[in-house]
């Protein structure tokens, strides 16, 4: 979350738009933090990989809005897959 704090957060305030590209881990990390999401449900996350997950910011940079951009099979499809490679590492 530094880099988030330090970088991303400054050039969403000066009214830029981002995109942030990283390893999964990363950004399940800011994903995490931006949603709320507990310790104990974020082990079940999977970013699809190669799919933008989309975020929208009210005036006080929080986040009002996310989605990917790309139709829910083809979501739900890449999450699988995800998922199945920690379970192939296993």
């Amino acid at each position: 979350m530094p880099f988030w704090n330090e970088v991303i957060l400054p050039r969403l305030a000066a009214g830029r738009r981002m995109i942030v590209s990283a390893h999964g881990n990363s950004l399940r990390a800011i994903v995490k933090n931006l949603n709320g999401i507990s310790d104990e449900d974020i082990v079940n996350l999977n970013i699809p990989t190669g799919i933008p997950l989309v975020y929208e910011f009210n005036a006080q940079l929080q986040p009002v809005n996310s989605y990917y951009l790309a139709d829910a099979d083809a979501v739900a499809a890449a999450q699988a897959a995800v998922a199945n490679q920690a379970k192939a590492k296993a």
